[in-house]
């Protein structure tokens, strides 16, 4: 689904530029972002401590949470739990803000699974004060913090002394978030380096099996209708996501434990119904949120492997599970439940794919060549 959000990539992707070939070493940090990479991962900006970024979003599980048996996350607070799975932050610095583009009919960008935020500063700020997350009272909170965990003094370097003064609080919030989004953009977390990037510049072979896999996602699959493989110019590789919104007809995920939180956490229970990019959008145009209920933005492939659980909810244990849905969603005998949100589910690129198992089975084994860290 490629049109006019491609010229929205090419600023992120010029931050490249200075990055060299991809399978380098990562550049060091700048400073701003060697402060963000400490404040992504101090336990001290959380109420009570013990919660970072990083304890969603860990380098070792494609930057999502690495308790895969849940289906979501758990907060500061112990029993406490978001609604959806934590997206990947990897990647997510390419993403524009959210915008309709008129020529596909879709929304396209914006951070989050449902495009709330603009940017990767926006987005940084949203855990904090999130009671099913970090569970700060305000944002003096976080940076009494920032103070207590040891770097204020580099904050202060980097942002200056003034930020410490009461009249500064909104700054001085808005800076931590700056600082962790100038290391979510840093080639640290955005590597480039999995065998596919490696086998795109010659130095990896694919498998008779992977080699399957990425012929059947280009095009019995259909899978880079969304999850392109397009590389903008100057961007090290292809991101997998083309950033666009659907309802993939995922069902109702039961097990989630934030369906069982007292009403004042989920006012429905579990007659809770996410409806995903509807309520950004009721934000802006009430009108036409309804054709956007039950639509969440399509995530990066990279690193999928390491990333489970799958959907916005969690509801698929292993890849063979969500592409297995994908080839059979609208099979009868396949047995998947009603989509939590029936409007507006996509049919036109998954559902009866017609993909034999061994065929799943080498898309899966595609998927498997996209994590980072790949030693040709």
């Amino acid at each position: 689904m490629l049109g006019a959000w491609q010229s929205s990539l090419v600023a992120a992707a010029a931050l490249w530029m200075v990055f060299g070939e991809v399978g380098d070493a990562a550049p060091p940090l700048s400073r701003k972002a060697a402060l963000g990479k400490r404040l992504f991962n101090e336990l001290k900006l959380s109420e009570p401590d013990g919660q970072s970024c990083a304890s969603c979003h860990s380098p070792s599980f494609g930057f999502t949470d690495p308790d895969q048996n849940l289906p979501v996350s758990e907060g500061a607070i112990s029993g406490r739990f978001g609604s959806r799975s934590a997206p990947s932050a990897a990647y997510a610095s390419f993403s524009p803000p959210l915008f309709y583009n008129p020529d596909e009919a879709t929304y396209v960008g914006g951070q989050f699974w449902d495009g709330r935020a603009d940017d990767l500063v926006l987005q940084a700020q949203r855990p904090f004060l999130n009671p099913l997350e970090m569970h700060n009272a305000n944002k003096s909170q976080v940076i009494l913090g920032v103070l207590l965990s040891g770097n204020g003094l580099e904050f202060a370097r980097v942002y200056g002394l003034r930020m410490f003064l009461p009249r500064n609080t909104d700054a001085a919030f808005v800076s931590i978030a700056d600082a962790i989004a100038a290391f979510e953009q840093s080639a640290e977390v955005n590597q480039f380096t999995s065998k596919l990037d490696f086998h795109l510049k010659g130095q990896a072979q694919l498998t008779a099996e992977e080699a399957l896999g990425k012929d059947l996602f280009n095009n019995k699959a259909g899978c880079a209708n969304c999850h392109t493989d397009f590389v903008v110019s100057d961007e090290p590789g292809p991101l997998f996501t083309d950033f666009t919104y659907h309802n993939l007809g995922i069902p109702k995920n039961f097990n989630n434990p934030f369906l069982s939180l007292p009403a004042e956490l989920n006012p429905d229970g579990v007659d809770f119904i996410d409806v995903g990019l509807a309520k950004t959008v009721a934000a802006f145009d009430p009108p036409g949120a309804a054709a956007e209920r039950g639509k969440f933005k399509t995530p990066t492939l990279r690193n999928v492997a390491v990333s489970a659980p799958y959907g916005h909810n969690g509801f698929f244990a292993t890849l063979k599970d969500i592409v297995h849905f994908y080839n059979t969603r609208d099979v009868p005998s396949a047995g998947w439940g009603a989509p939590e949100v029936p409007e507006n589910v996509n049919q036109a690129d998954l559902g009866d794919l017609g993909l034999t198992e061994a065929e799943e089975d080498a898309l899966v084994a595609f998927l498997l060549t996209l994590t980072d860290g790949y030693q040709p």
